[in-house]
């Protein structure tokens, strides 16, 4: 950690994506406000996660579209005209996140190590985030916090929720704890693991210990077609909210569930975020690095098979953060591996 005598006046978080990367970053600005509650917080991030996390008190949000990156860059000049902030956390390393910290003035410019810079990272900080092999991926945006003196001890990482999202949780869920959710889809086609699979699984689950099963996930024409052939493979009930949710009642689906099955994807951080077990599918990404805080032990992982089968090489050997999604891959997980956590989590 470095160490600054005075306490900081304005602090800037570029923060951009991904839904499960703003998630783990939700601790690092609580963290931040808790150590100085009078500074001015100012995140730039993008619409859907803004979505997210949007109602967070005390923080100051500027929302950049890249889809309109002309008109954000625009616009985000004129929002940033004549400040100038303490510290910048510069905690994203790709090209258009190096670009839009162009726009920001900080006498601090705080981003990754070496080893995770890339895309031209190193060109626009001045300072680095401490080099840990093998850190996990929210834990390095954790330590953005601790490195300019915030402690992250006992920081709540929940995401904000409604009470009106609540009430369509208490629609679906009336038991707390009793259903099992299902968010079969990545954004990242390669991470997604077959409907056969999901639907033998959510049989068991059915079958097997008597609870209900729901899927939810996004309105993507791709995300409705997965979950059409997983009810359509399955022989017991199950309820498909698959499109029928917005973020935000997806959290409070999440904070209701007895746990959450899901792909790498932002739902496996938002369960663990709301401090509810997932059993994460992991094979084309190393849960060790971004699987779901607080439930790794739940997770089905066969990166380490996968780099062997796809790489000749040890999972050690790979990259750190080096994504397999090569056709197959996810295949490596059975049902067998997830009932068997499921057997053990649901007891």
């Amino acid at each position: 950690m470095t160490s600054h005598r005075s306490s900081p006046e304005s602090i800037c978080l570029l923060r951009l994506s991904a839904l499960g990367d703003v998630c783990n970053c939700v601790a690092t600005v609580r963290a931040i406000r808790r150590r100085w509650p009078n500074c001015r917080l100012t995140w730039i991030i993008g619409p859907a996660e803004h979505a997210l996390v949007g109602d967070l008190p005390d923080i100051e949000f500027i929302v950049f579209d890249k889809q309109k990156t002309r008109l954000s860059l625009a616009q985000l000049r004129r929002s940033l005209a004549g400040r100038r902030f303490d510290i910048l956390l510069l905690a994203q390393v790709s090209l258009r996140a190096n670009l839009v910290s162009m726009l920001i003035k900080a006498r601090r410019r705080i981003g990754f190590d070496r080893a995770r810079s890339r895309e031209g990272h190193s060109l626009f900080i001045s300072e680095r985030i401490p080099s840990v092999s093998g850190q996990h991926q929210a834990l390095a945006l954790h330590s953005f916090a601790d490195h300019i003196g915030a402690p992250m001890d006992g920081v709540d990482r929940a995401l904000p929720v409604p009470e009106s999202a609540r009430d369509f949780a208490r629609t679906h869920q009336p038991e707390i704890g009793k259903a099992v959710l299902i968010s079969p889809a990545s954004s990242h086609v390669g991470r997604n693991w077959h409907p056969a699979g999901y639907a033998q699984v959510a049989d068991w689950v059915a079958g097997h210990t008597g609870r209900p099963v729901i899927l939810i996930g996004g309105p993507s024409p791709a995300e409705r077609k997965l979950g059409e052939a997983i009810t359509a493979s399955m022989s017991m009930p199950v309820t498909n909210l698959i499109g029928q949710d917005t973020l935000k009642q997806a959290l409070a689906m999440l904070e209701r569930c007895a746990c959450l099955v899901t792909p790498d994807a932002g739902p496996a951080h938002f369960a663990a975020a709301m401090g509810r077990p997932v059993v994460g599918l992991y094979a084309a990404t190393w849960s060790k690095r971004s699987g779901p805080l607080g439930s790794l032990d739940h997770c089905v992982d066969c990166f380490p098979q996968a780099a062997r089968q796809f790489l000749g090489k040890a999972p050690e050997q790979v990259r750190w953060g080096k994504r397999l999604e090569f056709p197959g891959v996810m295949e490596l997980i059975t049902p067998g591996m997830v009932i068997e956590k499921l057997r053990v989590l649901l007891g």
